[in-house]
């Protein structure tokens, strides 16, 4: 059952990365060889301009086990992962970086680092996360939000997670992105509060939410996804059937619904934070090589996106 198909990185992603300049970037805590894999990756496919911040003797070991030379790069030294959490976001404040990756640190670290009120990089958005998941021999991409950082959201929440989203297919190109409200049903009842959320956040959209994005739900996974579906179900809306981006209810949906994609069609998942001044690019220890190189080229596109709307 589990797909034997090899993540890559979509090619049409990581060409529309190397068509911008490429992006100065803290890569934070980078002091191991993941996190340098990670940068040595973006910054060979020409993407990013890595800024390594962390405990430099830390930074020279790893460099040397992965055998690259950083030497000519921008090194700024910190002492622990907080303190490199606190100097990366420094380095965007001051010019010195316009985008961020996560290194070997800790998620929370880095988010709160992020949301800190004197020092931070808020923007008056919550921070949300999305997948651009893309399988291979498939030119059908569908992405996901939010699967990683806010469990339960509130109706203000998911506002700010359908602009951020909306946001990212706007730099990706898709100007009208069909976005589809995930329940387990069509049929608003109070029954089910999924279904109920997305009614309220239908409600809540203002003229320009409206013009940015086709959004409908609530709607179930195969209504969202499948025309014929759609169509036997009678669902009559643009987004049935078609949609561009899953806004889910709850962490656990959008992240079992991501994970199945990538262990039972070979998906790759490229994920980029939003809401923060910057993008952040929040890799994992246990995504491949592709998914880290399609999350760079994800953030570097929107980055470029937010830096033109500044």
């Amino acid at each position: 059952m589990l797909s034997q198909l090899s993540p890559v990185c979509p090619p049409k992603l990581l060409k529309q990365a190397q068509a911008l300049p490429a992006m100065t970037t803290a890569v934070v805590n980078a002091g191991s060889q993941l996190a340098l894999e990670s940068a040595r990756l973006a910054f060979e496919a020409g993407i990013i301009i890595p800024v390594l911040v962390g405990d430099l003797e830390a930074i020279h070991k790893a460099a040397g086990a992965i055998g690259w030379s950083v030497d000519g790069f921008t090194l700024i030294a910190s002492n622990g992962e907080v303190d490199a959490a606190e100097k990366a976001v420094q380095c965007v404040h001051q010019g010195v970086a316009k985008l961020l990756m996560k290194g070997n640190l800790h998620t929370d670290v880095l988010i709160r680092a992020l949301l800190n009120k004197q020092s931070g990089l808020r923007t008056g958005e919550r921070l949300s996360h999305l997948f651009h998941m893309s399988v291979p021999d498939s030119e059908r991409v569908l992405c996901i939000t939010d699967a990683v950082v806010n469990v339960m959201p509130d109706t203000k929440t998911q506002l700010s997670i359908l602009r951020g989203a909306t946001d990212v297919m706007h730099a990706l190109g898709n100007l009208s992105p069909k976005v589809a409200l995930l329940s387990a049903t069509e049929v608003v009842t109070q029954a089910m509060p999924s279904s109920a959320n997305a009614k309220e956040l239908l409600g809540v959209m203002t003229k320009q939410d409206h013009a940015a994005a086709q959004v409908f739900g609530p709607l179930a996974f195969d209504g969202a996804i499948s025309p014929e579906a759609a169509k036997l179900k009678g669902i009559d809306n643009p987004v049935a059937g078609y949609a561009d981006v899953l806004l889910v209810p709850n962490i656990e949906t959008g992240n079992a619904i991501f994970k199945q994609l990538v262990y039972f069609s070979g998906a790759t998942a490229a994920g980029v934070l939003m809401g923060a001044k910057v993008p952040v690019m929040l890799t994992s220890r246990a995504d491949p090589p592709a998914a880290r190189l399609a999350s760079a080229a994800l953030a570097v596109v929107y980055a470029h996106h937010l830096s033109q709307k500044n």
